[in-house]
């Protein structure tokens, strides 16, 4: 029998109980009871088995380096759709934690009093929020975010390491985006480009499939494939799947329109724009057509093409109309009433290139 006294209290327990100064290094969960309030519960430390894609070792590094030289707790944020690698990196900053002699608490419930709980914890501790802001979404009766914020300032008994990844930017509180003091770092994860995939899928797939990858990455210029996607792919191609019939029958599907930048550019050097637009690049009897501005100018006219003459440019990556099917009308100055210039303005419209190019966002942070 073990006999604990915590104030005026004595507990009785077994004796396999042991009692420590600090939490030992391991990964953890965070759990609640309501005869016993909260308390942690062991897990498998997180484990990444296979190689890993892009930078995201570097980001793992970096983040523990910098934790390192921090005299405070440390903030860091990662967004973006799901399947691109947040939870990766994720596991790599907590696998190199756990390397450091660092414990590693995974919160994902929220409870009234938890930012409490964790404020409570006087040591060094990774805590992860995944997937933040859908477990500590704002409701009707409770904004849990905000009871958050305290605990995220940094200057809590204790330094933590808080690693938060979120699917939705829109899902954080105003007060956690653009401020540094609270989240150092902001990490946003892209779905993977051509060079990427190509890199993925020789590694994925057999060589007798290797033929089909360039398939995929044309396809990609189409839709995002994100690396659930391309693991989901490789392994139908695998078993003997062609990619066309692979993509018939996975969960890959489209919930909304794919959206595009379209860039004209004219023989005489004129180039105009339109963005974003939403065109469906599978219905190959469809008939694009789009107001498209001049570029520095009030100028505009439309432009017109066939789904089924859109092609991909193999020395850009890009997708491309022939100039051939390019049809251009009605182009004008909304600040010319000259007839006369109007028209020598229109002969002189002769369509060189359009362009097509996947929205995938404007970069979050400022390049300079």
């Amino acid at each position: 029998m073990k006999v604990i006294k915590t104030n005026n209290t004595i507990h009785l327990y077994r004796d396999d109980v042991e009692t420590y100064d600090r939490i030992p290094v391991g990964t953890y969960t965070i759990c609640f009871a309501k005869n016993v309030g909260f308390y942690l519960t062991t897990r498998n430390d997180m484990a990444v088995e296979e190689k890993v894609y892009g930078c995201h070792p570097e980001k793992a590094r970096k983040v523990l380096a910098s934790f390192r030289d921090f005299s405070r707790s440390l903030g860091v944020i990662m967004s973006g759709a799901k399947g691109i690698g947040k939870s990766i990196s994720a596991k790599l900053i907590a696998k190199e934690a756990i390397f450091g002699g660092m414990p590693v608490i995974v919160c994902d419930q929220y409870v009234p009093g938890i930012a409490s709980f964790i404020e409570s914890i006087e040591q060094e501790v990774m805590i992860l929020f995944d997937e933040f802001d859908k477990v500590f979404a704002k409701t009707d009766d409770e904004n849990p975010q905000a009871s958050m914020l305290s605990l995220f300032d940094g200057t809590a008994v204790g330094k933590k390491l808080y690693v938060v990844t979120c699917n939705a930017l829109t899902g954080l509180n105003d007060y956690l985006v653009n401020r540094p003091g609270r989240f150092h770092y902001h990490f946003r994860f892209d779905y993977p480009d051509a060079d990427g995939i190509r890199e993925y899928l020789r590694d994925k797939v057999s060589e007798e499939g290797r033929g089909q990858i360039e398939d995929v990455v044309n396809f990609s210029e189409k839709v995002n494939l994100n690396y659930d996607c391309l693991r989901s792919i490789a392994f139908e191609i695998n078993h003997g799947a062609t990619f066309a019939e692979a993509i018939r029958d996975l969960n890959i599907v489209s919930l909304g329109e794919e959206r595009y930048t379209l860039v004209l550019r004219m023989t005489n050097g004129a180039t105009f724009q339109a963005a974003p637009v939403c065109i469906d690049l599978f219905d190959k009897g469809a008939r694009a057509r789009f107001w498209m501005k001049r570029c520095g100018s009030g100028r505009g006219c439309y432009a017109e093409f066939c789904v089924g003459d859109v092609q991909l440019d193999v020395t850009n990556g890009k997708l491309s109309v022939v100039k051939e099917f390019i049809s251009v009308d009605n182009p004008y100055d909304d600040n010319e009433d000259d007839c006369g210039n109007r028209l020598r303005w229109e002969r002189e419209m002769h369509p060189e290139s359009l362009t097509i190019y996947q929205n995938r966002g404007k970069s979050l942070h400022y390049i300079l």
